[in-house]
């Protein structure tokens, strides 16, 4: 078995369908936000400069963060390379909850009582990507495709 069959191998089920695609879905407008500028964010140029000014990120850590946001949630939508892409969201929200959300404890800021938000978000995403790594891509995914012609 290639490195290749290995990373992009996945069943053609549901449940894996279902998973990216909230994921995607979800992620993607957080990407959109920070390297476009929709949905009210910043852009590219107003978010690298509060990464890296106002929260003293390195730039290459601050680039990472709004290229794996968006490239991801569209990677993953469409089911390419997978197992690549959670395990890169993952280590991206592992890095953000440990950055700036521990100490908040574990519920959302939903009504505008505590000063940040809690862990309850990112353990939804944890969850979702570590269930891609080890399925794949599922049904309907480009991941599928490719391995049944390999």
């Amino acid at each position: 078995m290639t490195m290749k069959t290995l990373v992009l191998k996945t069943e053609n089920a549901w449940a894996p369908l279902v998973s990216r695609l909230l994921l995607g879905i979800v992620l993607f407008p957080h990407g959109a936000q920070k390297l476009l500028g929709w949905f009210g964010g910043y852009g590219f140029t107003g978010t690298m400069n509060f990464f890296t000014e106002t929260m003293s990120l390195p730039w290459l850590v601050a680039f990472s963060v709004i290229i794996i946001e968006f490239f991801g949630a569209l990677l993953l939508i469409a089911g390419y390379y997978t197992r690549v892409v959670s395990i890169l969201i993952l280590g991206l929200f592992i890095g953000i909850l440990f950055t700036s959300h521990l100490d908040y404890g574990f519920f959302m800021n939903w009504f505008g009582n505590q000063k940040g938000e809690g862990m309850e978000y990112f353990l939804l995403l944890f969850g979702l990507s570590a269930s891609l790594i080890f399925s794949g891509g599922g049904k309907f995914s480009i991941d599928s495709r490719i391995t049944q012609t390999l």
